[in-house]
């Protein structure tokens, strides 16, 4: 039997309803056009903010510009809810929480509007809480320096709800690269919203000690060479966890891949609050996603917690976006943390609680990077090897949309693939608003050969949107070869950003790095990290923290981005000021992962 036929048989047999295990970043959900840009012809779909809360078991998303919200019973499939009511200017940046009953939708704003509720969110249906909000105390539009104690910006924008285990309820906001997060406690009664106090500084951020919050691509604490910009703090989100507030907030801007999510925490709901030595909370400079910032943090119903944030892709706009979640933990000692190693390849979704958030890494290697791409048609200069290079500001843009466009990609040999993620972009794609157009119909096949092929997945109903499709396959497939077929977008172009494939090669992994060091600055933000290049190492990971067996942050780099010599480099500026901090480096190739280097303590 010719093996191509053998590999038919393989996915015959395959399961038609094989439960999905795992889940990937960005999130698999139907984000949205746009329509802010209309006017200058900016056309791209995008999501932020996301406030996340689980609700009798489920689990809500509510972000910026949706026009209504996501539900979802495991983590991993996301259906779009569509509201009875919603703000005729749509939301941006919402608060939201569940008190067990009912959940409360806080629009940002700018002057007085509504709160809405729901006690059945799966249906939809939203109704007034609070008609109007009264005007926020001490509400003044002075200039920054001119604002005196008592006397707030206008808002609440980028609000936080709370409410507390007595059953108190608080309100933070703010979002500004002058004014702090502020915080009250406030009281909802016969359908009004009453603020039982003015606003009171909570937190602000000090970037000249705080190296992660410096504004910037890698925090070089500018918009570009010569043009320098203050930092930008937003995202107010509270936790409590062991008897600890902990009151979030997102930095230094959501326009490079520097966004991250910091804490300060305090032993009371208003403070004082203490910054935590151990920031950022979430933190993805590297990698196909980059970007945490401004989101929130919720259980699972295991007990587990999740951290989520806003990452970049600013490729039409400075705030085109996606979402992403990351598994997090409480420590015992109270340190708070997201993983983000490996954070945009496929992670499993837990089934009870999880002590190491390393163990939800499944090993499923990248196998697309840079790999060989041919495509059926290319519109100019959008050639098909921009589908792989793991940048979503590139992609590939069709010669035409029509069905049977297709994108082909060879791994260089035969591979053991699990999963897939198309990641479509926006090219002059000419929509603001949904419509039922907006779908994507596609198939992904595999071959042994490049002749013969068969299915591996393809999008099913209910029709929707999907621009960062992932599929999980419900067994493992042997394939040289995978090619996008394509049957419908909804933009005015078929453009790819990346074909991504997950799964394994023959081989063993990488060797452990050698010749590991940290040399600390004279500016303490900032370090260097050296080791010796390891051959066969498709790229590294980065990884430190302020103990030497909590080595929590997680820098991800190509090896071809780091140079040709024997000795390879980085420089990290995202360092505290004050804290002395570990760092170790992995290697990792398509086969797999090498043992983490002896921690070094930076010098």
């Amino acid at each position: 039997m010719r093996a191509s036929a053998l590999f038919a048989l393989a996915l015959s047999a395959a399961p038609a309803s094989a439960q999905q295990r795992t889940t990937i970043n960005p999130v698999d959900i139907d984000y949205r056009y746009n329509f802010e840009q209309i006017n200058d012809g900016a056309s791209y779909r995008t999501g932020a903010d996301p406030a996340i809360v689980r609700h009798k078991g489920a689990f809500y998303m509510f972000q910026t510009l949706a026009d209504g919200y996501w539900r979802s019973s495991d983590l991993i499939h996301w259906r779009f809810v569509t509201p009875s009511r919603w703000p005729f200017d749509s939301i941006v940046a919402p608060a939201a929480w569940s008190d067990g009953e009912k959940i409360i939708l806080q629009p940002s704003m700018m002057e007085p509007e509504a709160i809405l509720s729901t006690s059945a969110p799966e249906t939809g249906k939203l109704d007034f809480f609070v008609r109007r909000m009264p005007p926020l105390p001490g509400m003044t539009n002075k200039p920054a320096e001119e604002i005196k104690s008592g006397e707030v910006p206008p808002g609440p924008w980028d609000p936080a709800l709370f409410k507390d285990d007595d059953g108190r309820w608080y309100m933070y906001w703010g979002s500004s690269n002058v004014f702090p997060l502020y915080g009250t406690e406030i009281e909802f009664r016969e359908g009004r919203l009453f603020y039982k106090g003015a606003g009171k500084p909570m937190l602000n951020m000090d970037p000249s000690r705080h190296g992660w919050e410096r504004f910037g691509q890698d925090h070089c604490a500018c918009w570009g060479p010569g043009k320098p910009s203050p930092s930008y703090m937003e995202g107010a989100w509270m936790t409590k966890v062991g008897g600890r507030y902990y009151l979030q907030y997102g930095a230094p801007g959501s326009e490079f891949n520097a966004y991250a999510n910091g804490t300060y925490v305090s032993d009371t709901p208003l403070g004082p609050f203490t910054y935590a030595p151990w920031n950022p909370v979430a933190y993805r400079p590297g990698g196909f996603a980059e970007g945490t910032g401004h989101g929130s943090t919720f259980p699972d119903n295991h007990g587990n917690w999740y951290n989520s944030g806003t990452s970049w892709v600013g490729h039409n706009w400075g705030m085109e976006r996606r979402i992403v979640i990351y598994p997090a933990r409480f420590e015992p000692d109270g340190q708070f943390h997201a993983s983000t190693r490996f954070g945009d390849w496929p992670r499993l979704i837990p089934s009870g609680p999880v002590q190491d958030l390393d163990s939800l890494f499944p090993g499923w290697m990248l196998l697309s990077y840079r790999k060989p791409l041919i495509a059926s048609s290319t519109l100019g200069d959008y050639a098909a090897a921009r589908a792989g290079d793991e940048d979503p500001r590139t992609f590939w843009v069709a010669g035409s949309k029509r069905a049977g466009e297709t994108l082909r990609m060879d791994l260089g040999g035969i591979r053991t693939v699990r999963a897939l993620q198309v990641n479509f972009a926006d090219y002059k794609s000419g929509r603001f608003a949904d419509a039922p157009d907006i779908y994507t119909d596609f198939e992904l096949q595999g071959s042994l050969d490049g002749r013969s092929w068969s299915p591996l997945a393809r999008t099913e109903p209910p029709r929707r949107d999907r621009p960062n499709a992932y599929f999980e396959l419900p067994v493992a497939a042997r394939v040289r070869y995978v090619r996008y077929v394509h049957g419908h977008v909804g933009a005015a172009h078929l453009a790819i950003s990346d074909l991504r494939v997950f799964g394994s090669a023959e081989g063993r992994g990488p060797a452990v790095p050698g010749g590991l060091g940290a040399d600390r600055h004279a500016d303490e933000r900032d370090a260097t990290v050296r080791w010796s290049a390891v051959p066969g190492a498709t790229g590294y990971n980065i990884r430190w923290g302020h103990r030497r067996d909590r080595l929590v942050q997680t820098y991800q780099l190509w090896a071809d981005e780091l140079g040709n010599g024997r000795t390879l480099q980085k420089e990290i500026r995202a360092l505290n000021k004050g804290v002395a901090y570990w760092f170790a480096v992995e290697a990792f190739n398509e086969s797999g992962v090498s043992r983490l280097t002896a921690p070094v303590l930076a010098r």
